[in-house]
């Protein structure tokens, strides 16, 4: 064996141990920034999808389709008018409950609407807003589901209050600006109403 073919024969595999050694680091790191960025949404993309690696394409594919749209934070104005309206809705809990679940889910899409997310169908509405409202999906969910049953006349009192409570989860969450992630909570508009 020449000088020349003992380096190739030795640095070679050094070159393939680095290249896959990058390529796991990076997996890793991606890994962990999606964990981190999409935290309980991560869990349920990787179980619902067929394989972990499917489940993250998934999750940055949404990234990316949220990178192009068009977020945009309220005006106080803005701020205002939907916090009174929420606090309108809450207030007839008590007098039509069933009514002020439909009330909460179509405020709730027509904020989505004015911050900048598309409201083209349930689906693709939790897609979009898993990339910054991970933590809040399963609340909406839930108050989405009871909503569905609430139309059939199916839903209880009890089930549509804790819809009521998932609604203004994520609705104090998509009113809030950036820093500002209790804006409603603090009282600057919507009054916490003990129907819901």
């Amino acid at each position: 064996m020449t000088t020349t073919e003992t380096l190739v024969a030795i640095i070679v595999p050094i070159v393939i141990i680095l290249i896959l050694i990058a390529v796991g680091t990076g997996l890793v790191v991606r890994r962990r920034h999606l964990k981190a960025r999409f935290g309980p949404e991560y869990d349920r993309a990787v179980s619902a999808g067929d394989s972990r690696m499917s489940a993250e394409r998934e999750l940055h594919s949404r990234e990316k389709r949220h990178r192009d749209l068009d977020i945009r934070e309220l005006s106080p104005e803005d701020r205002e008018r939907y916090a009174a309206e929420w606090k309108g809705t809450e207030e007839h809990f008590v007098d039509q409950p069933g009514r002020s679940v439909d009330d909460a889910d179509r405020l709730v899409t027509r904020l989505m609407k004015d911050r900048g997310y598309p409201t083209e169908g349930f689906e693709q509405q939790l897609k979009d807003l898993s990339v910054d409202h991970a933590r809040t999906l399963e609340n909406y969910r839930s108050a989405h589901d009871v909503g569905l049953r609430n139309k059939r006349g199916d839903a209880t009192t009890e089930e549509l209050r804790g819809a009521m409570v998932h609604y203004r989860t994520l609705f104090r969450e998509l009113l809030s600006s950036p820093g500002d992630h209790d804006y409603t909570a603090r009282g600057e508009g919507t009054a916490r109403h003990d129907a819901a």
